[in-house]
């Protein structure tokens, strides 16, 4: 080394010190963002799993409305399908996707069995027989 005061190791020793406590400052303002970040996170996962919880018990709860005035039953399609597809609905205690709907009926689980169960369910939905509760979810509609 020569005796330029840059390159003496003294002067080399400070520069490191300095910017340790730089990486060090970094690292803990980064540890705090980080804290916040999982708190933040953690939160929003309480709040999702609350609003499962209450989704799911709303639809769980008897409908206590007045009842209705008795409306005339839609007409079911014309084929022995849509029967065995409503005796399914009619043991079933939760709602249904298609793919449960072939698996109960003993059809095997080929995408075209499923789509044509799909095509009928959206079919009952649509004459008021069944109703979709989530896309692809379907249940017999409460009276």
């Amino acid at each position: 080394m020569s005796g330029d005061p840059q390159q003496t190791l003294g002067a080399l020793l400070a520069r490191l010190e300095v910017r340790e406590r730089q990486i060090a400052v970094e690292a803990e303002a980064a540890h705090e963002q980080i804290a916040q970040l999982t708190a933040l996170l953690n939160g929003l996962a309480q709040a999702a799993e609350h609003i499962t919880i209450t989704r799911k018990t709303l639809l769980e709860l008897p409908d206590e409305t007045a009842p209705a005035p008795a409306t005339p039953t839609p007409a079911l399609p014309d084929g022995p399908a849509y029967q065995q597809i409503m005796a399914v609905f009619a043991e079933a205690s939760t709602p249904l996707r298609a793919r449960n709907v072939c698996e109960v009926m003993d059809l095997d689980l080929m995408p075209n069995n499923i789509n044509n169960v799909r095509i009928k369910l959206k079919r009952l939905t649509g004459r008021g027989i069944l109703a979709e509760t989530e896309p692809g979810l379907f249940t017999r509609p409460r009276p």
